[in-house]
């Protein structure tokens, strides 16, 4: 159910969040207020108490004009005591234009559909002698217990133990053992089959997975090692590990490659010079192919241990191809050795040097390929670097280092020239400029002294400063950056899970063609048939390529998200990647999204020195965002301060006192004509905001003020139109200021005086007339907009709902980064069509050649030596045309 309020008294954003804290206090439901439109907006699944609502918005100093509930809702209603009560009360429901869906005597609840008048309703139903019910035991125990799960889910341990737990929580894993896009099914399936999995997300090119569960950790680690594959839960710590073992790991592939291509060369040179003996040369053969046997199991023992893995739970691999067809190889060519008199003419060709050649080709690509993939990560890598492992901690005046993990929330830290933030805190001594650039992706510095916010992972250039920490650990600004990108880089878009389930059937497909190629050559192949059946089936197992398949998109939704993140843009999930890049509307907010959000006074109107003289004295006392404008213009011109006796200041309204015995006043026109000032003469004419200044019973005139466009906006909106996006202005504000704004910036379609549900419906009807919208805020006003988009892109500093509802977060606070994520949703779909086209294209062209179609014209089949090499080289060229979306 949604409820409408119409609110009076409300000036400013100020206000405005007076109003949305009354208003959640009642409710524990996300609220939208907009001081624009005089309105707020509720989602509850509950029935409300209007009076409740009433008195909440009554005592934070405004009033509720108009209440409308909208959708179905469960009316809790005493004094039904039979059938015949509840069929009345149906009836007076009806009337007042209501569907009754479901009605029950035994908890005196009455399930209506449509639109009304609470108050006119309860009213309605007193007379008649029923009763809506203040609150409910039920609906009491969940608004309560909503907010507690919430706090408990978040401190909930992730780590397993004893204990199981009963939230659902995010456990990012390590996993390791995976060759392949089979590989990724087999392990998401053991994740999603873990009781209290909701889902589980595996991704290939990072070696790891997501998972939503109430699972204990080890239960995870279990269901992991039970499909064979090992993992470890992921963290900074881990993480650094990781890449240890990968560099160990590399070092270690490299020089096994090194081996078998040796290995290799040597046979191959040797058959090619015609110094090696006929393999009927039994005390000869039979040690080189005990040799060869040895090199393939250094060569190739993570392949044949992997094969035998997906053996034993019922699945194949790249590794099943793999070491079948090295294994395929070897065994033949020893059964060659062994019974020479078996296999006659060119049919005792043996294949000990393309087993080897082969391993050491795949494992020389899966070098570059994990090296190429290990620069995935860099952009977790950088985040994780922003964390100090040590901090100055001040204590009683005096300074020593601490290890991060040791500081809590109110410590005191003095972070020096040169050094990282290490969390989110409160500037009490010292001042400096502040290098925002890894968060924000803005270049300028930001100068900071006492009383302002500084977020961990900015660094510190000049000045010490001694901050009070606020937040720290993974509740700080960049730990949920970390957050929100390792999440998004797991994620897939609806086109991975497509490539999944191709990928999945992929290897088993495989295997079977290569059977069919050995059976038809064996049936309708030329002498010697059982070598033209091994070359063939060989070749088909070694050149079909599934990792190229696995990596086309995950490694370009890693580099895309993982470069947004380095330029300030945090995608929820690859989803809203996919999204942005179909965008044809952007639909964009007015006051703190083409404009500053900040009020400055742009002209005084009527006695400029009383004015301003009697507007600083009044406004000094306030600290409302048009108090601080006024004060800040009225020092600059020169105005001085008077001493204000009784001061007082009525919300939504102004401010009054007495000067030299006079009362004086300050505010809304309306608030001074209510305390009996008139305008002596016509007042100015005055489209935007501003502040009255009165004093006895004469208005002598105001500060007209100004919210001023951003300095970037007009580039922004050229830039979006250049990619083909139509531009729409909704804004809560004046019809005047609107149109000015509009014309500014060449606006060619905007709206004014929107509340935030009507946005959402312009939102909506934009959709139903086929459009891919996008919509741009940063207020609790944007909030259901912004959820309503197929994208929303919620602007750095703005209200943490309107962050929690929004596709995309822009860490910066201008409209160029939506441009950023625009370009670079573009890009990466683009990178990820093309390795699509890459993985599909290899596989559907040289598997058929692999299986001799170019046999019967041109004679040619295909050297299993030589599928290895384009096996490889396929994967690797995925992997190098993804890390191009960072130069893009």
């Amino acid at each position: 159910m949604n409820i409408e309020l119409k609110i009076e008294g409300m000036t400013c954003g100020h206000c405005a969040a007076r109003v949305t804290s009354a208003l959640q206090s009642v409710t524990g439901e996300p609220v939208s207020v907009s001081h624009e439109s005089d309105s707020a907006d509720i989602s509850t699944g509950y029935w409300l108490d209007p009076q409740e609502i009433e008195t909440a918005v009554a005592e934070a100093g405004y009033r509720v004009t108009e209440m409308i509930f909208t959708g179905e809702v469960a009316i809790p209603v005493s004094g039904m005591h039979c059938q015949n009560c509840v069929r009345r009360v149906s009836g007076l429901l009806e009337d007042a234009g209501l569907t009754v869906t479901d009605s029950d005597l035994q908890t005196g609840r009455m399930t209506v559909l449509g639109r009304f008048n609470p108050v006119q309703l309860t009213g309605t139903l007193a007379q008649a002698g029923y009763e809506v019910m203040a609150e409910t035991s039920d609906n009491t125990a969940q608004r309560e217990g909503k907010a507690a799960d919430t706090l408990k889910a978040e401190h909930q341990p992730v780590a397993g133990g004893a204990a199981a737990v009963a939230e659902s929580r995010i456990v990012n894993l390590a996993i390791d053992g995976m060759s392949c896009a089979s590989c990724v099914t087999a392990v998401e399936r053991a994740l999603r089959e873990t009781p209290g999995t909701t889902e589980a997300v595996v991704n290939f090119a990072g070696e790891s997975a997501s998972c939503e569960t109430s699972a204990t950790l080890d239960e995870l680690l279990a269901a992991v090692a039970a499909a064979g594959y090992s993992a470890a839960e992921m963290t900074g710590d881990s993480i650094a590990e990781k890449e240890a073992q990968l560099a160990s790991a590399m070092r270690g592939t490299w020089q096994r490659a090194l081996v078998a291509l040796s290995a290799g060369a040597v046979l191959m040179g040797g058959m090619m010079a015609g110094l090696l003996p006929d393999v009927g040369q039994q005390l000869f053969w039979i040690p080189v192919g005990t040799g060869v046997l040895m090199v393939m199991i250094y060569a190739g023992g993570r392949f044949y241990r992997g094969a035998w893995t997906s053996a034993r739970h019922l699945t194949a691999t790249m590794d099943t191809l793999v070491a079948l067809g090295t294994g395929s190889a070897w065994l033949y060519s020893m059964l060659i050795v062994l019974l020479p008199d078996s296999f006659s003419g060119l049919a005792r060709h043996q294949y000990f040097e393309a087993a080897v050649l082969i391993l050491g080709f795949v494992g020389l690509g899966k070098g570059l390929e994990a090296n190429a993939r290990g620069r995935s990560s860099l952009a977790i890598r950088k985040l994780l670097d922003l964390q100090p492992e040590t901090v100055t901690q001040v204590t009683a005046g005096k300074d020593r280092e601490v290890p991060l993990d040791d500081i809590r929330e109110g410590d005191q830290l003095r972070v020096k020239p040169g050094e990282t933030v290490p969390v989110d805190g409160e500037i009490v001594s010292g001042h400096s400029a502040v290098d925002e650039s890894l968060l924000t992706g803005e270049p300028l510095p930001r100068e900071v002294s006492v009383g302002m916010t500084v977020n961990a992972g900015t660094s510190i250039q000049q000045g010490s400063i001694v901050i009070r920490a606020l937040k720290v650990g993974e509740q700080t600004a960049l730990g949920n950056i970390i957050r929100t990108v390792r999440l998004a880089q797991n994620s897939k878009p609806m086109i991975g899970r497509v490539a999944d389930q191709i990928s999945a059937v992929f290897v088993p497909a495989v295997i079977l063609l290569a059977m069919t190629t050995a059976v038809v050559w064996g049936i309708f192949g030329p002498a010697p048939r059982l070598d033209y059946v091994m070359t063939t089936a060989l070749a088909v197992l070694i050149v079909a390529c599934p990792c190229a398949l696995g990596l086309a998109i995950p490694m370009s939704v890693m580099i895309g998200i993982g470069r947004g993140a380095s330029a300030g843009v945090l995608f929820r999930n690859s989803d809203a990647l996919q999204a942005a890049s179909k965008l044809d509307v952007l639909v964009v907010d007015k006051t703190g999204t083409l404009t500053e959000g900040k009020p400055t006074v742009v002209s005084v109107h009527g006695d400029t020195d009383a004015v301003l003289t009697i507007g600083l004295s009044l406004e000094v006392h306030s600290d409302h965002p048009l108090a601080r404008a006024v004060c800040d213009y009225a020092r600059e011109a020169g105005a001085g301060t008077k001493v204000i006796d009784g001061f007082s200041e009525t919300a939504g309204g102004g401010v009054e006192g007495t000067l030299e015995g006079i009362r004086v006043a300050a505010g809304s026109l309306r608030y001074l004509q209510s305390l009996g000032m008139r305008q002596v003469r016509e007042g100015p004419d005055v489209s935007g905001s501003a502040v009255w200044v009165g004093r006895g019973e004469r208005i002598l005139g105001c500060l007209e003020l100004e919210d001023r466009v951003k300095h970037d906006t007009a580039e922004a909106l050229a830039a979006i139109r250049k990619l083909g996006l139509k531009v729409v202005m909704l804004t809560g504000d004046t019809a005047d200021s609107a149109r000015k704004l509009a014309q500014q910036l060449q606006i060619e379609e905007f709206e004014s005086g929107v509340s935030p549900t009507e946005k959402m419906g312009r939102v909506r009807t934009l959709q139903k007339q086929g459009y891919k919208v996008g919509m741009t805020g940063d207020g609790i006003n944007d909030s259901l907009a912004l959820g309503a988009a197929d994208v929303g892109f919620a602007m750095g500093g703005g209200a943490d709902i309107a962050m929690e509802t929004a596709d995309v977060t822009l860490t910066s606070d201008s409209l160029m980064s939506v441009v950023k994520t625009l370009q670079l949703s573009r890009n990466t779909m683009a990178n990820i069509w093309q390795n699509l086209f890459f993985a599909f294209i290899y596989n559907a062209a040289l598997i058929p050649v692999a299986a001799g179609v170019l046999y019967p014209v041109y004679g040619l089949l295909l050297n299993p030596v030589y599928a290895s090499v384009a096996m490889a080289a396929s994967s690797i060229t995925v992997v190098l045309n993804a890390n191009r979306i960072r130069i893009a």
